[in-house]
């Protein structure tokens, strides 16, 4: 089926802004955003996770990995909203998030960049620049989780599943049709740069169903509950907290 030209015009615009509003890369001053899906098996996938995942990426085998599901609750305007975060098709991608979430990082940051019009796109957040009041809102976006173990900015490499894939492709995107985890309304994926590894802590949520960005943004779980509370969401408003309410016993961490 054909796209209208301004349909066209506009997939083409904000696939744009996506890539090019890096949530990392210094020399890119807008910001990007990206969604989420479901599972397989955790009991099978467990013992297949450090078995399948190697070094094609470096530094990937220090990076934290969610072996199974997990809860996360994050609250937004006295709310609550409720996320499945799916290790089994992105064990580096969700276990960075659970992680990240667990340590704090996600309380009172800003939700950034809320896209509805012309259509409705994404609430993106995770900049940790946003926790400082006074810190100017127009280079929200350009931050990430800067780990203390290393002194500089934890960054995780592309990781999407392919339907029948033994394991994640990393660093490069793939063919959308193929993908496990998908841009359904109400998923939970990572904001990137240009550069493919170069997510950090900025997420969003889709408004939509986003098929356009499949194969090319991470997404690592999505919302089963509180779906009203994210269409709610405007910029500006912050993160009250997030925690981590079920399987954080599937977190494995680098000693």
């Amino acid at each position: 089926m054909r796209l209208k030209f301004s349909q066209f015009l506009f997939v083409l615009l904000i696939f744009g802004a996506l890539t090019l509003g890096g949530c990392l890369d210094r020399d890119v001053a807008s910001d990007s955003a990206s969604p989420t899906s479901t599972a397989g098996d955790s009991t099978t996938t467990t013992t297949s996770v450090s078995e399948t995942i190697n070094e094609s990426v470096p530094g990937m085998k220090d990076l934290p990995k969610l072996e199974g599901k997990a809860t996360v609750v994050m609250t937004v305007n006295g709310s609550p909203i409720t996320i499945e975060v799916d290790g089994t098709q992105a064990p580096i991608t969700a276990g960075n998030f659970v992680d990240l979430v667990q340590k704090g990082v996600y309380d009172g940051l800003v939700f950034h960049r809320v896209v509805r019009d012309p259509e409705p796109f994404v609430v993106q957040g995770g900049d940790p620049q946003s926790k400082d009041p006074n810190f100017p809102a127009n280079r929200l976006g350009t931050g990430g989780y800067v780990d203390p173990k290393i002194g500089t900015e934890r960054r995780i490499p592309l990781e999407i599943t392919s339907q029948g894939a033994d394991s994640p492709t990393y660093g490069k995107t793939v063919d959308p049709a193929s993908v496990t985890l998908k841009h359904k309304m109400g998923a939970v994926a990572m904001a990137r740069s240009q550069m493919p590894d170069s997510a950090s802590s900025q997420f969003y949520f889709t408004l939509a169903d986003l098929g356009f960005l499949d194969g090319s943004y991470a997404v690592f779980g999505n919302v089963t509950e509180g779906f009203d509370v994210v269409n709610k969401i405007q910029q500006g408003d912050r993160i009250e907290s997030a925690k981590v309410t079920e399987g954080a016993e599937n977190l494995k961490t680098p000693e």
